[in-house]
């Protein structure tokens, strides 16, 4: 009786070593890549940012329209016509002392 030598491949190693580094690049991919966990919590923070810069930028929108409305032809708020005619051109009365 002889024996039989069978060699054996490495052809499983390579699957399993090729299977394992497809998973690790996926895996990898999946955190760290540009679509990944760590992208995605930068573009949250970044969106939180944005929307608080929008809300403060629609509230000076709202002052500023406020303003405008109150100095247009329909309404005419003599108060703050005064107030913006002493901070811009420096107008000031004769019986007034300006200290700076």
């Amino acid at each position: 009786m002889s024996a039989v030598h069978t060699q054996r491949g490495f052809g499983g190693l390579a699957y399993l070593v090729v299977a394992c580094g497809l998973g690790l690049y996926f895996t990898f991919a999946a955190v760290q890549g540009d679509y990944g966990m760590f992208a995605r919590v930068a573009i949250n923070a970044e969106a939180e940012g944005l929307r608080a810069e929008r809300d403060k930028l629609t509230a000076e929108l709202g002052e500023i329209q406020n303003l405008t409305h109150r100095l247009s032809d329909d309404y005419l708020d003599l108060d703050l016509l005064d107030q913006q005619t002493r901070d811009v051109l420096g107008y000031m009365r004769a019986d007034e002392i300006a200290i700076r």
